[in-house]
């Protein structure tokens, strides 16, 4: 239900995107191609697709195929699964850190437990990524112990937490928990070269193998990887801009709302207005150009306000992990490479899930829902996690302590219309996803498989 303006809010409105609404829209014969080479392409890709199991179990039993014959894979969308993706990718890094003929490099640093981030920073920024690509070992000025893997583990954590402290002002939170650069760094005069190196670090944490405590929002993930962000993007960092923009996609805003092309920007307190495009602040928002608004206003929130942050973090990140290494994941992929795949209780998430719309706990869509997702490997598990709640994170103290827009919010799903060509659709805001009700086990299993790894992302913008 949509309550009225000033200003507005919108409920159960789709995801932007989350998922197509019918696999029969999939593909369309003006799209079929007709030159030779492009059907034998186009033939080789369903044959992957189809094979993909069998493909899968070679790769992992002979991992250097990724390397030869079977490269052209590492392209294809939703072949490749994600843990042979990963092997994939610390065998590259690996040989990245291997210089012709010599003994990988080392890294000692001896780190005074409460200035961790000062002397980080002193002792690491100026290194060479050849340099920083050494075997790191972490002594605690004071403290016993010898590294041998414990103590560095433990100083990611410890510096991770001082580079997020909102003292520092690097870094701001999203409204689901998650970070990126924050456009009142400039607070600090060093806040440029602080997020190079916040990025040499997390790059540093993925090229080891070393999970992170923290995330990222998905932006910035995107950000990494080089691919556009989307008004979805908007939904997970700010949940209340994200409503209110789709509210005036959706609702007729001339009478209603009084708009032009600025936004206000806040620096502690200091209220300041930019043009979104020149000009912007004598131009009015009308219903022939509020979609052009809307992308602008997501684009100066997720990339604009931040650039030159984000162009020093992307710098350090890319000095330890080569763009063109890291063209073979998505940006769900990357959040796990980073963070690691969550231990994901699925009978406490059942226990902690509500119904609506016709379903109840005793609908049989909803007990072959759940024999679906228990079936499922921890990879397919932090997908379907992502896809209703915009992260892999399960709650401390778990899915009973799911938050939402307004408070607490308990992961729900409700009866969609439509036949079995429909794809389940999710609304990260509500932690809900709409399920049609389909005809068998097996139909319902395959449309939430594509919807969880196939679905594409809309509303895009550079």
């Amino acid at each position: 239900m949509q309550r009225a303006p000033s200003l507005p809010r919108v409920a159960s409105l789709p995801r932007s995107g989350s998922a197509r609404e019918s696999l029969g829209g999939l593909q369309s014969s003006a799209d079929e191609p007709t030159d030779p080479a492009s059907l034998v392409q186009s033939e080789m890709t369903a044959f992957a697709h189809a094979h993909k199991r069998m493909l899968n179990a070679l790769i992992q039993r002979t991992p250097h195929l990724l390397s030869q014959a079977f490269e052209p894979l590492l392209r294809l969308r939703g072949v490749v699964n994600f843990n042979n993706k990963r092997t994939h990718f610390q065998t590259r890094m690996r040989k990245l850190s291997m210089r012709p003929g010599q003994r990988p490099s080392s890294l000692r640093l001896n780190i005074r437990r409460q200035h961790v981030l000062q002397d980080s920073y002193h002792q690491l920024h100026l290194r060479t990524p050849q340099e920083m690509r050494g075997r790191m070992a972490v002594t605690f000025t004071g403290e016993e112990g010898v590294d041998a893997g414990g103590v560095t583990r433990e100083w990611y954590s410890v510096l991770m937490r001082s580079l997020l402290d909102v003292n520092f002002s690097l870094f701001e939170s999203s409204t689901d928990g998650t970070y990126q650069p924050s456009p009142n760094s400039a607070v600090n005069p060093d806040h440029l070269s602080f997020l190079r190196f916040a990025g040499l670090v997390v790059g540093k944490a993925l090229c080891d193998g070393h999970l992170l405590e923290c995330h990222f929002t998905r932006s910035l993930m995107k950000h990494l990887l080089g691919l556009p962000v989307s008004l979805d993007d908007v939904e997970r960092f700010d949940q209340d801009l994200h409503k209110n923009l789709l509210w005036s996609l959706k609702n007729s805003i001339e009478g209603v709302l009084d708009l032009n092309f600025t936004a206000e920007t806040d620096y502690f307190g200091s209220t300041s207005v930019v043009d979104l495009k020149p000009g912007g602040a004598d131009i009015q928002v009308t219903d022939d150009n509020k979609a052009d608004y809307v992308n602008l206003v997501a684009a100066h929130k997720l990339t604009h306000a931040i650039k030159d942050q984000l162009a020093a973090f992307q710098g350090g990140f890319h000095d330890m992990v080569p763009m063109e290494e890291l063209n073979i994941f998505d940006e769900g992929e990357l959040e796990l490479m980073l963070c690691g795949l969550p231990e994901i209780d699925v009978e406490d998430w059942r226990r902690n899930s509500e119904y609506s719309g016709g379903y109840s706990a005793a609908s049989q869509q909803i007990v072959w829902f759940w024999e679906a997702v228990g079936e499922m490997c921890q990879e397919d598990l932090a997908r379907l996690l992502q896809f209703c709640t915009a992260t892999s994170r399960v709650p401390l103290g778990g899915f009973s302590q799911l938050r939402g827009v307004s408070g607490p919010q308990k992961f729900s799903i409700a009866k969609a219309l439509g036949d079995d060509n429909r794809l389940p659709a999710s609304h990260t805001c509500f932690h809900s996803i709409d399920l049609p009700v389909y005809s068998s086990k097996e139909i319902l299993r395959e449309r939430l498989m594509f919807a969880i790894t196939e679905g594409t992302q809309g509303f895009g913008f550079s």
